[in-house]
């Protein structure tokens, strides 16, 4: 692995870039709107693609899953 040799005025700004970045990419990434489970399962059923039993799972599995808990 090379070695760079920077500034530590350099040094100071890159790591005040990446903190800024990580705290936007954080903020983005939290207001990412989701519809709500029953609008889901409408979706998906109004498509007449899938059967109840079908239907029915992935509801279930919705309210189990971290996007039913956010």
């Amino acid at each position: 692995m090379s070695q760079v040799t920077i500034s530590d005025q350099e040094y100071k700004q890159l790591k005040r870039q990446g903190a800024a970045y990580r705290k936007i990419a954080a903020r983005l990434f939290q207001s990412v709107v989701k519809d709500d489970i029953a609008s889901v399962v409408h979706d998906f059923a109004d498509t007449k693609l899938y059967s109840k039993g079908f239907l029915t799972d992935l509801e279930k599995g919705l309210h189990k899953s971290s996007y039913g808990k956010a």
